[in-house]
């Protein structure tokens, strides 16, 4: 049956032309591309650099199909590398790299509106940076350079979940036009370096790129023992749980339009999320003060003029902030185009501002905030985790031991009212 997959192509063209007809004046800028060396900290990320680079220029050369077709739901590409003493700097002298799905990421990709040459360039032209999220099944964080992608380390259970739900992950992704609160999945691959095997999946980041997130939440709308550790509380930004969310009174103010927006978007995709029997996602949620990062920026400002002077007045390139001179990430691209807590709603697709309450006489005037959210962690499934907790209790408690584990289903009801109560 794959009448399914016949909403195609002409739909998504017209979903995309504002992102796109700035993307069309940018290729020219890229042709005199410098060779890319794949630079990074460690071999993984240099073989992900080149994977990437040599799985896209690959796609480019593959026409784009009509429709999707059921085997393309289990293709795959692979290479294996051996180099004789080449780039020996950079990449280990043997590695292999598969990339899962080729056709779906890409198709993917277009329906959230990404250029394939914009993802290429964003994890290879320097090398992906690791954030110091550090989840405890010790799965890895990075962001590409430019801080438009999540990298994250997966495990092999979580690609045999991916290609468990990706048919109707997709199908979803077609119906919402994108439009979804859901993790953009863009693509999922398998490196082989030094015989240890490593499974990553790119997804578009929530937060932005821009724009600093000051406060950070991990919400699940559970009641059990939902606190960020003091170690977490530690960090430069922790990132903190349901219970510290209510302790602190925080509140999500971004009025009723933006609310029934969001909260109808969740709704669909959290029914979506239940009927697949997936369950113990969270809703991840970033909070960028305005007046803060106006502050903090006039600061960075004066240290700024500071050091111009102890340089002889020689003004510090703009490529201080780690990313190649050439690159979009620098600003050189944007002067200053966006206002204090302004964004760019095609690039930032998570972005809502508060609610703007001008009257001075609200004593308790919200403050100026852009709230970044978004569901993360989908793929674990019901039937995976009932087994992981039974297996536990039967250890504690001996066999035919109750599990105390909510369904789906109830998990979902759950995670909803909890979001509809703190959103206002």
């Amino acid at each position: 049956g794959g009448g399914g997959f016949l909403f195609f192509v002409q739909k998504m063209a017209a979903n995309c032309t504002a992102s796109a007809s700035k993307t069309k004046t940018k290729k020219k800028h890229f042709v005199a591309q410098k060779v890319k060396l794949f630079r990074a900290s460690e071999p993984l990320l240099s073989v992900l650099m080149w994977g990437v680079n040599h799985t896209i220029n690959e796609l480019s050369h593959v026409q784009i199909p009509v429709m999707l077709m059921p085997d393309d739901f289990k293709a795959f590409s692979k290479i294996k590398v051996d180099n004789h003493l080449f780039n020996k700097e950079n990449l280990p002298s043997r590695f292999k790299f598969k990339e899962y799905c080729p056709m779906v990421f890409r198709n993917l990709r277009e329906r959230f509106c990404i250029d394939d040459q914009d993802y290429q360039n964003s994890v290879t032209r320097s090398a992906p940076v690791n954030s110091d999220a550090q989840n405890r099944m010790g799965a890895r964080f990075l962001t590409t350079y430019d801080k438009r992608f999540v990298i994250k380390t997966i495990t092999s259970e979580d690609v045999a979940e991916m290609h468990n739900i990706l048919k109707k992950y997709h199908q979803y992704i077609v119906e919402c036009h994108g439009n979804t609160l859901l993790p953009q999945f863009l693509g999922m691959y398998r490196l082989t370096v030094d015989g240890v095997e490593t499974y990553m999946t790119v997804t578009r980041n929530v937060f932005s790129h821009r724009l600093t997130v000051h406060r950070k939440y991990d919400l699940k709308g559970s009641t059990v023992s939902r606190e960020a550790s003091g170690k977490e509380k530690a960090k430069e930004l922790p990132t903190l749980k349901d219970n510290d969310f209510l302790n602190e009174r925080q509140r999500i103010q971004i009025g009723d339009e933006n609310k029934k927006m969001f909260l109808d978007k969740l709704k669909r995709d959290v029914e979506f999320l239940a009927q697949l029997k997936i369950m113990d996602y969270s809703l991840l949620v970033g909070i960028h003060d305005v007046d803060r990062a106006e502050q903090e920026e006039v600061e960075v400002e004066e240290k700024g003029e500071e050091e111009d002077c102890e340089n002889d007045g020689m003004s510090h390139p703009v490529g201080s902030y780690g990313t190649p001179p050439d690159s979009p990430g620098n600003m050189l691209n944007f002067p200053r185009i966006f206002g204090p807590g302004e964004f760019d709603p095609t690039v930032d697709v998570y972005a809502i501002k508060s609610q703007d309450i001008t009257l001075a006489n609200f004593p308790d005037a919200p403050r100026k905030e852009v709230f970044f959210m978004a569901i993360i962690d989908i793929l674990t499934h019901y039937d995976a985790k009932k087994k992981a907790a039974h297996a536990a209790k039967t250890v504690k408690h001996g066999a035919g031991a109750e599990i105390s584990t909510v369904n789906p289903e109830q998990y979902s009801k759950r995670f909803l009212e909890f979001m509809s109560n703190i959103i206002t």
